[in-house]
Formats: C-alpha cells, sequence, structure tokens
C-alpha cells in the first residue's frame, strides 16, 4: 500500500497537478493509440506541453502584473478583508483545516486521486451517464479538491467519525461535479470553437453554460426572438478615428490605461515605492504605461499559447476517445477560449466583471457585512472574460456587457456569505470563482439541513443533468463530440 501512494505521490506532483505535463502525457498517449511513428509522438508531445507552458507564461503574467492594484486597493484604503483567489483559497484551507476539523490536508490529495477515477468512470460508461468530458486541468483539480474538502466536512460532520466513508462520498460529489460541469460547457465550446474538439474544466464551468443559455435567451435570437438581429462586437464597425478600436490590441492597451491607469494615480508613487513595485527614480508616467500595456502583451502570449497545444491536444485525443472513452472530449484550462470568438469580448468582459466585483464590495462595506472582500485577479479576469466570449458569441454585446457584470456581483456576495459561514474567511481566502460562489454554497446549504438526504439529493442533481441534456437532443447529443460537421448538418435540416 505505501508503494502504491508513493507511485501516486509523484505521479500527482510531477504530472497531475503540473498541466503541461498532464497535456504532454495525453498528447502522447493519445498519438500512440493512433499507431502514429515515435518521431511524430516525440514532437506533437513537446509542442503541446511547450504551448501549454506559453499559456501559464501569459496567464502567470496577467496575475502578477496586475498585483499592485488589487493589493494596492487593499492597503492604501485599510480594508481588512479576505482575498477570493484559488490560491489563498488553497492556502486557507491548508492552515485551518486542522485547527477546526482535526484532520490533514493530506486527505484531500487523497480526495483529488478518488474524484478523478469517478471521472474517468463516468465518462467510461457514458452509455449510461451520457457524460463525454475528462477533467484534465491538474491545479484546478488540486484548488477545487481543498475547498470541497473542507465545505463537505463542514456540512456533513457526522461523516468525521469515519475517513473512508468520508473519502468516499466526498469523491463521487466531486468526481461527478467535475464530469458534469466540463461536460455542460461541450455545446458553448463545439459552436464558438467550430468543433474544435474541447470543452472547459476549471472554475465556471456552470456559470458559462448558463451565461451561454441566458445570453441566447435573453439577448439573442433563441426561441421568440428567432427573427431578431443579433450585434456582437466583431459585427460594430466603428467609424473615423474610433476605428482603431476593431483591433483587438489597441482596444486593451487603451482601455487599460484608462482604467487601471486611474487606479495606479490614486494609489499614488509614494505607496508604490513603499510597496517596492517600482523603484524611486522611476517615471510614474511610464511605470503606468509599462504596467497597463503589459496586459496587452501578455494576453497576446497567452493566445499563441493556445494556438499551439490545442491543434496538438484535439488531434491526439481522437486516440483515447477511440481505444479507451469512446466519445469523449478533454477539458481544458478556460484561458483556451481567448483564442477563440471575438478578442475583444476578452477585454470587455473582464471590465465589466470588475465593476460588478467593486460595486459588490462597496455595498458589503456600506451594509457592514462581517466578511468583507478583496478582488482576486483570477475570479476577476478567468470568470468575467470567459463568459463575456460566451455571451457575446450568443447574444452579442449587450450579453458580452451585462452577464459579466452579474458575475462579479455573484462573485463577491456568494463568496462573501459561504467563507463566512463555514469559517474560511477567518484565514484570509476562499477560492472564489462562478461556481464555488454560487452553485457550491447551494450544495453545502442542502448537505448541512438534510444530511445524508442532501447528500443523495445533491448527488442525483449532477447525475440527472446530462440525462436531461441528451433528452432534449437525443440524436446530436454524442454527435456533437463524434463528428461536428455531421452536427451541423443536422441541425441545419431541424431549422
Amino acid at each position: 500500500m505505501d508503494i502504491l501512494m508513493k507511485i501516486w505521490s509523484y505521479f500527482a506532483t510531477n504530472i497531475l497537478q503540473q498541466p503541461p505535463f498532464m497535456i504532454g502525457l495525453i498528447v502522447m498517449v493519445g498519438y500512440i493509440l493512433l499507431g502514429k511513428p515515435w518521431y511524430d509522438i516525440l514532437a506533437g508531445t513537446a509542442k503541446a506541453i511547450v504551448g501549454y507552458l506559453i499559456l501559464m507564461v501569459g496567464s502567470g503574467g496577467l496575475v502578477n502584473n496586475f498585483r499592485p492594484v488589487l493589493v494596492g486597493l487593499k492597503d492604501r484604503f485599510q480594508i481588512n478583508a479576505m482575498v477570493i483567489d484559488p490560491y489563498f483559497g488553497q492556502n486557507a484551507v491548508t492552515a485551518g483545516v486542522e485547527e477546526v476539523f482535526g484532520r490533514g490536508f493530506g486527505d484531500a490529495m487523497i480526495l483529488l486521486f478518488i474524484a478523478f477515477i469517478v471521472n474517468i468512470l463516468l465518462v467510461r460508461f457514458s452509455k449510461y451517464t451520457k457524460l463525454r468530458a475528462l477533467f484534465t486541468t491538474g491545479n484546478v483539480q488540486v484548488q477545487q479538491a481543498a475547498t470541497a474538502y473542507w465545505l463537505i466536512m463542514f456540512a456533513c460532520p457526522f461523516l468525521l467519525e469515519n475517513r473512508v466513508a468520508m473519502l468516499v462520498v466526498m469523491s463521487l460529489l466531486l468526481g461527478a461535479y467535475w464530469a458534469v460541469g466540463s461536460n455542460l460547457t461541450i455545446k458553448a465550446c463545439q459552436e464558438v470553437t467550430d468543433g474544435a474538439g474541447f470543452c472547459m474544466a476549471h472554475q465556471q464551468m456552470f456559470g458559462t453554460a448558463f451565461s451561454y443559455w441566458a445570453a441566447g435567451k435573453f439577448f439573442g435570437n433563441e426561441g421568440k426572438n428567432k427573427d431578431k438581429k443579433v450585434r456582437k462586437i466583431e459585427d460594430i464597425e466603428l467609424p473615423g478615428f474610433m476605428s482603431m478600436f476593431n483591433d483587438n490590441m489597441v482596444t486593451t492597451s487603451i482601455l487599460m490605461v484608462v482604467f487601471f491607469g486611474a487606479i495606479l494615480l490614486v494609489l499614488g508613487k509614494e505607496y508604490l515605492v513603499t510597496g517596492e513595485f517600482m523603484k524611486p527614480a522611476d517615471s510614474m508616467l511610464f511605470y503606468i504605461l509599462k504596467t497597463c500595456l503589459n496586459f496587452a502583451a501578455y494576453l497576446a502570449i497567452l493566445q499563441l499559447g493556445v494556438r499551439t497545444f490545442v491543434a496538438e491536444l484535439t488531434a491526439s485525443f481522437q486516440g483515447i476517445a477511440d481505444k479507451l472513452l469512446p466519445g469523449s472530449v478533454p477539458g481544458v484550462d478556460c484561458a483556451v477560449i481567448f483564442g477563440f470568438g471575438a478578442p475583444n469580448a476578452v477585454t470587455l468582459g473582464f471590465l465589466a466583471g470588475f465593476f460588478g466585483q467593486i460595486l459588490a464590495i462597496i455595498a458589503l462595506i456600506a451594509l457592514k457585512s462581517p466578511v468583507l472582500v478583496i478582488c482576486g485577479f483570477v475570479p476577476v479576469f478567468f470568470d468575467n472574460a470567459t463568459i463575456g466570449v460566451f455571451a457575446n458569441e450568443k447574444g452579442g454585446v449587450k450579453a458580452a456587457l451585462i452577464l459579466p457584470f452579474i458575475s462579479g456581483l455573484l462573485q463577491v456576495f456568494g463568496s462573501a456569505f459561504i467563507a463566512g459561514w463555514v469559517g474560511m474567511a477567518a484565514y484570509g481566502g476562499y477560492l472564489g470563482m462562478w461556481d464555488w460562489a454560487v452553485v457550491w454554497p447551494v450544495f453545502t446549504v442542502v448537505m448541512k439541513y438534510l444530511s445524508y438526504a442532501g447528500i443523495a439529493i445533491v448527488f442525483v442533481f449532477l447525475l440527472a443533468i446530462p440525462q436531461i441534456q441528451y433528452w432534449k437532443d437525443k440524436k446530436g447529443y454524442f454527435l456533437m463530440t463524434e463528428d461536428y460537421d455531421a452536427y451541423k448538418e443536422l441541425k441545419e435540416t431541424n431549422k
């Protein structure tokens, strides 16, 4: 048993928790199953790993580049609050789980392992479960396993008496959430990318599916509005000098300088120098320009990484789908979608979500909430920019602004409620992204007040979702992932 745990620990640490190598492993296995020659396997694996590393450089740059803004808002205005961010949330669990529940953090990694197996089994038996998505984003799995570990122990303290039963229940719930959540995003991803062959495995899967549906229902031309003309961001032709905003890089650069440049000016040079964000001899003007324009640079790097590895992943995964998990697709980081759809939707979705978060934080302060929240860059950008891309595709520019704004409100209010209630706020952080500020708080309430029945209700609810999806589109449901061109023909025929 010890040997198996060491093997698992090595695999989890060096591959499962390292998305570039996890993606590389999937590509390698896929090409082997397709019978590719060794040099194609080596080249494809290397290209996939390097592509994901490029994506991580872009993502990491975005996060680090805006650290002065987010830290400054907290320090400058003397707001003592928890940070909504996946890494702060994970650190909060690590710091507090033993003190609060008398359990070590190591069980959260065992939970991750068993939940991943549950995800694989649910997809393997897709004939019955109707699930088609394999969650491959290892760093996200670690963060979610940590948060779910805390939430379920809080909701179901009776499980603490039996460690095995506790881990089994947790794994079934988390594994089902991974499989069902990523499966929910398949239609949206296939339609936005024109059949690229992947779905999302991240922190806002339910949020993405809901926003895509809401965009079409309330802003788009679905149902009674089928004759309505939807104006997407890319369809807007700007007159005269404003035509420069048709270029994503220009739009991003100017908007960042205007909005975040203003915040940096409010923080002031003295604070930025004291916080070692800039040197005393640096020009404030050029510090602002560099910081804000770096946003456009890192976004371009991120999109390059997406283009580099997605083609290899989707081509190689066909081998896994054919031989091991029929009809399945890989679930990947939400940032991948930034390489598709309207580029300006990324920037506008992010800004709309940021305004939503700021407004919600002001409301918490005004209402004297016992739990205050500080924006984390990961939720405010990656949730809302992602929702912006999907909302624009289905509902146009109005949806791309309104739905991320609503998302920003939900992230703050939902996180303040759940983190304060379960006790995580006291340890400085909470995961804070859409699903964990909206969906999991509901799950926690149900399990807390309905005990074993609550656990059963949440599990059955999750497994019922793909059945409903399949029932609504029996002919196209599996065809969507197996032959997207045939799926499009079917949809055209049924119009």
